[in-house]
């Protein structure tokens, strides 16, 4: 078997784009958070932009506990009773993305994390998740599921042999 034949012969490819991604985060989230601090701090003063980001970090934590607890314990119900949790599990997902990011110091952080975590914004990210998520684990088979361009059998090319 060829190495371009194993299964995970995409694997490689995706990782460092994924990679890069998250390299470029971590380069420009901390300048962009930085920034926001400064500009909120030359609007209300130093000590309010201080006070206001402690504040904030309280009610995530608050929130993020809250969220938290309700999530297991819909997950708990759910695996109880039988049911697929796929609902909770992606709800338990994303309130910890969004409490990692509401663990973090500045508002732009705090902004995404707190419509990850709060359950009137958390059923759209739960649909991008779910997209996502499909879109991963399907590969091309879920943009060409519908599809009626594509051969149903094996290719055929006509054409006549000549001597």
């Amino acid at each position: 078997m060829s190495p371009a034949s194993t299964p995970y012969a995409a694997g490689p490819r995706r990782r460092p784009r994924i990679l890069r991604w998250v390299l470029l985060a971590l380069l420009i989230v901390p300048v962009v958070e930085v920034a926001a601090i400064i500009g909120v701090g030359k609007v209300i003063g130093g000590w309010p932009t201080l006070l206001l980001l402690v504040a904030l970090s309280i009610a995530g934590a608050w929130l993020l506990r809250r969220e938290g607890t309700r999530t297991w314990r819909a997950l708990s119900e759910a695996l109880r009773t039988g049911q697929m949790p796929s609902r909770e599990i992606a709800d338990g997902a994303l309130v910890l993305v969004g409490g990692t990011l509401l663990l973090l110091p500045g508002f732009l952080t705090d902004v995404v994390g707190f419509l990850l975590v709060l359950p009137v914004t958390r059923p759209l990210f739960r649909g991008l998740l779910a997209a996502a998520v499909a879109k991963r684990l399907l590969g091309d088979a879920v943009s060409t599921a519908g599809r009626s361009d594509r051969p149903s059998g094996p290719t055929v090319i006509e054409g006549e042999v000549v001597d």
